[in-house]
């Protein structure tokens, strides 16, 4: 087994599991106040994403993957806005149960996690030029 090509598969798992994360949190903030279209319906979920080890076999390595995308059972909350199209008989809308700073918080970390992998990534084809110049120069 090579060490640095498990490395890289590694964080190769880590970059797709953020990149599924960062996509189900944008999906979150653009539908943070999309409620339904009519009287009582009810509007967009947050939805959440959960990871898993799993085992390669062939690298004897445990990656990252996606285990599921979810819906989260928060409550909806609900405003008065007695002109919206999705408002009860007494003015109330149902609204997403999205939580911006939640879904910046969750985008900044994911972004983070994605960039240390890239990281990972570069450092170990750093390494491999580097073995590959030294028996180079040692031949």
């Amino acid at each position: 087994m090579d060490p640095l090509k498990a490395a890289t598969r590694i964080a190769g798992s880590g970059l797709e599991a953020q990149s599924t994360r960062m996509r189900i949190v944008a999906e979150n903030i653009a539908n943070a106040s999309s409620t339904g279209s009519t009287p009582g319906a009810e509007p967009y979920a947050r939805k959440t994403v959960q990871f898993t080890a799993e085992l390669d076999r062939a690298m004897g390595v445990s990656r990252v993957r996606v285990k599921n995308t979810g819906v989260d059972s928060t409550p909806f909350r609900t405003e008065y806005e007695p002109g919206n199209p999705a408002a009860d008989e007494k003015g109330r809308v149902m609204m997403p149960n999205v939580n911006p700073l939640v879904e910046m918080a969750d985008m900044r970390e994911a972004s983070r996690t994605y960039e240390a992998n890239l990281q990972m990534i570069k450092q170990a084809r750093s390494m491999v030029a580097m073995t590959i110049d030294l028996l180079r120069t040692s031949s």
